[in-house]
């Protein structure tokens, strides 16, 4: 039931995720973030079975981090890209990670970038990307009105026509989801567009 998806702009990158922690009938909780900073200009969005989700990701998180300390230099977006793929592709034919992921970025040489990586270890680069139920609605949409350099308000609100296409449309639709941007600012959170709040549960 998970919604992830994301675009290239005119300098920046955008990545949303939706916020349900869901098994099975149940939803566990509606603030669950599924959008981790890599770094300081790196965003992973991921999808998929929660515990591989975590630890997959948090995996690459440190992994990204002991380069950095290592070597001085941090990865850039391709080269994250391609060891998220590389590790992905070894777990396949032991252990095999069920979790798809956006990796988006901004290099001071290249700019922004958005990379899509399937649980098989499928890489693509591409402008606009999304996984899940919602990619249904929201793939559909960017086609419709995504176009090359956008600024942050097209892409803000074509990021908001996906998300009331997909509460309107899926009929197991996430209530919450949240908006994180990365440009030559850093990766940080934009937003959130949330239509349920967690009840916070009283001590005994």
């Amino acid at each position: 039931m998970e919604c992830v998806f994301g675009l290239v702009g005119n300098g920046f990158a955008i990545v949303v995720a939706d916020t349900s922690a869901v098994h099975s009938i149940l939803v566990h909780k509606s603030n669950e973030d599924k959008i981790m900073l890599l770094d300081s200009h790196k965003l992973v969005a991921a999808s998929g079975e929660p515990g591989d989700r975590v630890q997959f990701t948090e995996y690459i998180q440190k992994n990204v981090a002991l380069y950095q300390f290592r070597n001085g230099i941090p990865l850039t977006t391709a080269a994250a890209a391609n060891f998220t793929r590389g590790e992905l592709a070894t777990a396949l034919r032991k252990n095999p990670y069920s979790v798809n992921i956006l990796l988006a970025g901004y290099d001071k040489e290249t700019g922004p970038s958005l990379y899509y990586i399937d649980y098989i270890a499928t890489l693509h680069k591409l402008e606009k990307g999304a996984f899940g139920y919602g990619s249904y609605f929201s793939l559909s949409m960017m086609d419709r009105h995504f176009h090359s350099g956008m600024s942050v308000e097209e892409a803000i609100d074509l990021v908001d026509k996906c998300i009331v296409e997909i509460r309107s449309r899926l009929v197991v639709a996430p209530p919450n989801f949240v908006i994180k941007i990365v440009d030559k600012d850093g990766a940080r959170e934009y937003a959130w567009r949330q239509s349920v709040q967690d009840t916070p549960v009283p001590s005994a």
